[in-house]
């Protein structure tokens, strides 16, 4: 747990030229009854163990990740996908600078988020008949959004290797054992390989 805590620090203290506006989405992301913890190396907040929202920054902006942000009835209409047409479910407010933040819009999304999850109310993922498109589960999202040149690795790959990348992730049933094939699969993605090249 001390780790867990440790790692949220640094990342909230690390200098960087969002981190007083990743810091006041965390005040915010404290008044409510979430859970703060540490996933996929960004700060997440959590119900029941279920990730409800999470804060990230990157190279152009920060904000505020909803995992069920598709749920939202964003009166202020500020949500945007974080992949068109690949994730159904992940939803993102972003902000450029620290003014940008609407601090009572900020908090009135994590409160209605967080009741959301409290009554079950969760996009599960749609089996898919088609076989062009890519369900990517909310872990690898997550990864994929905080990192361009992991994105653009895996865009490139064939639709049937992204597949079984989502698939060798969606299958697991523990986040413990998603966080270990998260990791796993991280190099295999920058190297610009499928999951079993290897074995073909």
């Amino acid at each position: 747990m001390m780790e867990k805590l440790e790692k949220i620090e640094a990342y909230y203290e690390k200098e960087h030229p969002f981190r007083e506006g990743i810091n006041r989405l965390r005040e915010l992301a404290l008044k409510t009854v979430a859970e703060e913890t540490y996933k996929w190396s960004i700060p997440v907040y959590t119900i029941d163990n279920k990730n409800v929202f999470g804060i990230c920054r990157f190279k152009d902006f920060f904000g505020v990740w909803f995992f069920n942000g598709a749920l939202l009835s964003d009166p202020k209409k500020v949500l945007r996908n974080a992949q068109e047409g690949k994730t159904k479910a992940m939803r993102h407010w972003n902000f450029t600078a620290l003014e940008e933040i609407d601090e009572k819009g900020v908090l009135a999304y994590m409160k209605e988020a967080i009741a959301n999850q409290k009554q079950g109310k969760v996009l599960a993922p749609k089996k898919n008949s088609s076989k062009k498109e890519v369900a990517i589960p909310e872990q690898l999202a997550a990864i994929l959004n905080g990192n361009e040149a992991l994105k653009k690795a895996f865009n490139g790959l064939a639709p049937y290797k992204q597949r079984e990348f989502c698939e060798y992730i969606g299958e697991a049933k523990q986040e413990a054992t998603k966080n270990r094939r998260l990791q796993k699969i991280i190099p295999i993605i920058e190297k610009g390989m499928g999951l079993n090249d290897k074995y073909r």
